[in-house]
């Protein structure tokens, strides 16, 4: 079933729609989110919406069973994607002409600030979910706020609920679930923010900029029981310069941004190269050039993120797909940027950023925080911070933690770490650094295939996963013979590896949020391979499955 929620914001309807995705969650049902909201405090046409199923789901869909109005412009807008027994919850006041409308009483039902909270017990009870536990939700939901609040807020969803079980019109309801298992309910950027603690993250900083800042938010929240640092700088510059000196002391350290932010930090990113230190830097991508479209998704920063920075140094870009990869690559990149001292850089977008997800507890068994002083490495006396190895990764001392002198700076050194101009060093410090790339190789998170040798071959990265894998799912069912190749790794790639898929496919569809098919080019450049066909999506909404079928039906291929 397809719920979207839609008003202008200050009416609180991602409160509602947060507290309802939670309680579907946990009466076991699987869930994705898409949130859309304009970049306003107040006004504007927001939506939340949620996709719900019984059975794993992977993306978003175009149409929707049930469209929860707190403004008549969301009826305008929304009523043409309604399914045919699609129903609507309008106030009474409405003035749409809509027969599968049920017109709800909010001025009587609540007072204005919680027409939200009655909307919320309306909506519960049309999809059969348990009134206890959206009351337990909703409880949780606003914390230990005033007494009377609270009361106030469940008698709203008690007389709401109750109400909307008199009414004649009816949606079919979801399957109950019996012992619902456990899952947390989390979007992309909360897991990241876990995965980071997971690997011992011990320093944050960041300026607020859409959509990473709820990266910051969570940890901030659990900063004093977890023994974070978390600070909120003046600016992107200050902040990975504060992240980069955190982790030069010996404190595992990200930061986190989005585009035009990251255009502020590229100067320390290369900073981060040149004194070798492992630093983590998240990425959420949304539209640009320049301020774009602040609140909605695309995948257009990859190339920017590959090059980001002057001279060249090694790096790595992870770029999940799901709300757990934002868990285990974000603990992953940790350990790459500590293992091969480099800037490692997660690259997610709004999309993901803001989706909500059941998924399982994650595994925590062997996950272990960064190693960040120096025990089994041997290293000659005197100690030299950028001594040159065989795999181009020099002893990390911490500085203050033994008697040995640690330096480092931003100009080209010697290996002890004191600035030089000797040409022949500084040939011999560039191949150094690039030597660690072959170690990052070893490392590479393989794209994932499915499907067997096909006519078409549907190609994606990040968050993209989810639609193409049930495009594929509808065009197989159709007969179709279809297989996915999906890169959570963007950087570097393993040329040796997935070459195999392309030349076993007729047809190549790279799908990407992004107008030019960076990825596309991107795989051409390091392997020669040519996709056959390329379908993009840049008018700052995901890519679902109805949008990949609706391409390939334009191009005679569905």
């Amino acid at each position: 079933m397809n719920i979207l929620i839609g008003g202008e914001a200050g009416q609180g309807l991602a409160t509602v729609g947060e507290i309802l995705a939670k309680s579907l969650g946990r009466s076991g049902y699987y869930i994705v989110v898409t949130q859309s909201y304009q970049s306003r405090i107040r006004g504007g046409h927001n939506t939340f919406a949620i996709r719900v199923s019984s059975q794993p789901i992977w993306a978003p869909r175009e149409s929707y069973d049930l469209l929860i109005a707190l403004n008549e412009e969301t009826i305008t807008l929304h009523q043409k994607e309604l399914t045919s027994s699609g129903l609507i919850v309008a106030d009474q006041g409405c003035t749409v002409d809509e027969k599968n409308c049920i017109r709800v009483p909010f001025g009587h039902l609540a007072p204005r600030p919680l027409a939200n909270v009655a909307a919320l017990g309306v909506a519960g009870a049309l999809l059969g979910l348990d009134h206890e536990l959206i009351s337990l939700t909703l409880e949780k939901f606003f914390g230990k706020k005033k007494a009377e609040l609270s009361k106030e807020n469940q008698q709203v969803l008690q007389a709401a609920y109750q109400w909307a079980t008199t009414q004649p019109l009816s949606l079919p309801k979801l399957p109950k679930i019996s012992d619902p298992p456990q899952r947390l309910i989390l979007h992309g950027n909360e897991a990241i923010a876990l995965g980071a603690i997971s690997a011992g993250l011990k320093f944050y900083a960041f300026y607020p900029m859409t959509p990473s800042t709820s990266i910051g938010l969570t940890l901030a929240r659990l900063a004093a029981e977890m023994e974070l640092v978390v600070e909120q700088a003046e600016d992107e510059i200050a902040a990975i310069n504060m992240a980069i000196g955190a982790a030069f002391a010996g404190a595992p350290s990200m930061v986190g941004t989005s585009g035009g932010g990251f255009a502020l930090m590229v100067e320390g990113v290369s900073l981060a190269g040149m004194t070798e230190t492992p630093l983590v830097i998240v990425v959420a991508q949304r539209p640009g050039p320049a301020t774009g479209l602040p609140t909605r998704t695309e995948q257009g920063d990859l190339n920017f993120v590959l090059h980001a920075g002057h001279g060249e140094f090694p790096r790595a870009i992870l770029a999940p797909a799901t709300v757990e990869e934002c868990f285990y690559l974000t603990y992953k990149a940790f350990h790459l940027a500590e293992k091969f001292q480099s800037p490692v850089f997660i690259l997610t977008d709004q999309f993901l950023a803001d989706s909500y997800r059941a998924v399982e507890p994650f595994t925590l068994e062997g996950l272990t925080p960064v190693s960040l002083l120096l025990k089994d490495q041997s290293y000659s006396l005197p100690y030299r911070r950028f001594a040159f190895t065989e795999n181009g990764v020099s002893p990390r001392l911490l500085p203050g933690l033994s008697e040995h002198l640690v330096v480092a700076g931003s100009d080209e050194h010697t290996e002890d770490g004191h600035l030089t101009e000797d040409l022949e060093v500084r040939m011999k410090m560039v191949e150094k650094r690039l030597r660690k790339m072959e170690g990052i190789k070893h490392e590479i998170i393989l794209p994932h295939f499915e499907g067997e040798e096909a006519d078409l071959l549907l190609l994606s990265w990040g968050s993209t996963k989810g639609a193409v894998t049930e495009a594929a799912e509808i065009l197989r069912a159709a007969g179709q013979k279809v297989s996915t190749l999906h890169f959570s790794q963007v950087w570097p790639l393993p040329t040796n590896h997935f070459p195999k898929y392309f030349l076993g496919a007729k047809k190549i569809i790279s799908i990407e949020g992004n107008a030019t098919g960076q990825f596309a080019s991107l795989l051409r450049r390091e392997s020669g391979l040519a996709v056959s066909h390329k379908i993009s999506r840049y008018d700052g909404l995901p890519i679902t499955p109805d949008y990949i079928l609706r391409k390939l039906g334009e191009m005679n291929l569905w």
